[in-house]
């Protein structure tokens, strides 16, 4: 029996912990082989992409990303997977027999040069990917950050012995997803691809529980209050044509009873609740089971 495929990089908001819960929440029609078509509009690390590709019998899939890197990554995953694992051990292999002084040169050279040259659309780098992908699995709690001019900037984290390469899972994957169109674009870019029969899942950027929660910025540009409402907008109008649309959330009652604003926004939906961990705080006693919202309009 093949492994379980696994999302290649570490994401911040990443649904793997939350699959069993989510599973229960996928439309019947899925489980009953009517929906022909998925899409995720914000992909991310693709933790429900792989649960549904390998579980369900899907003729075509589409998934979407704002950040250029990450969409480049799984094309080259896609397409040009050993050359990736070639590079990716030949990092793994100069990383780890470094001393901490010289890993923390070897990692703070490698995120210089990855900044220093910025994707065109529908370019192809597998040099760009191997950079994207060693900085994901080295760096502070495998977080993802950029400034305000684009340039990723965590620091350097603390493992002994992370695995840069996973070999197996990478040539698993690639088989998996060979199928899928990936693009670079905002979420409204999927809906070119829309038909009847297709299932979508957002998982947009979550709405901040509070001001420090909002540290992380996949790109530059940030995902407010105002993007919140119009994507609610765009849920609407899918689900007044008859898509099954699926959404995912932040719970602003985790920290006060009163807000109302998903309430208010997706009043005409099922407003469920499903329990993550949050596991990317610094403060490791701050990693406790909080409740996020799980929008759905069937």
């Amino acid at each position: 029996m093949q492994n379980k495929i696994k999302p290649f990089v570490k994401w911040a908001g990443g649904k793997s912990g939350l699959l069993s819960q989510l599973n229960k929440y996928y439309p019947l029609q899925l489980k009953n082989g009517e929906i022909d078509c998925y899409i995720e509009p914000f992909v991310g690390g693709g933790a429900v992409l792989i649960d549904i590709l390998q579980n369900y019998k899907i003729k075509e899939a589409y998934a979407f990303d704002i950040n250029i890197d990450l969409i480049n990554s799984y094309n080259v995953i896609k397409n040009n997977v050993n050359e990736l694992i070639q590079q990716l051990e030949k990092k793994e292999k100069e990383y780890l027999q470094l001393e901490a002084e010289s890993r923390k040169e070897y990692f703070y050279e490698v995120r210089k040069t990855y900044n220093s040259k910025k994707l065109k659309e529908k370019e192809m780098s597998v040099e760009k990917a191997t950079q994207f992908i060693f900085l994901n699995k080295t760096c502070f709690n495998g977080l993802y950050r950029v400034n305000k001019n684009g340039d990723f900037n965590v620091p350097i984290g603390k493992y002994k012995n992370p695995t840069i390469c996973d070999k197996e899972n990478l040539k698993q994957l690639s088989k998996l997803i060979k199928d899928v169109k990936f693009e670079y674009g905002d979420y409204k870019e999927s809906q070119k691809y829309i038909k009847q029969n297709t299932f979508i899942y957002f998982d947009p950027p979550y709405r901040p529980l509070n001001i420090t929660s909002a540290f992380t910025s996949y790109t530059k540009e940030n995902f407010d209050e105002q993007n919140q409402k119009e994507l609610a907008i765009y849920y609407k109008k899918l689900s007044d044509k008859k898509i099954k649309v699926m959404l995912s959330n932040s719970n602003p009652k985790n920290i006060n009873v009163e807000d109302y604003f998903f309430d208010n926004i997706y009043n005409e939906f099922k407003i469920n609740e499903v329990y993550a961990k949050r596991m990317i705080n610094a403060n490791s006693n701050a990693r406790g089971e909080i409740s996020e919202l799980l929008i759905t309009n069937y």
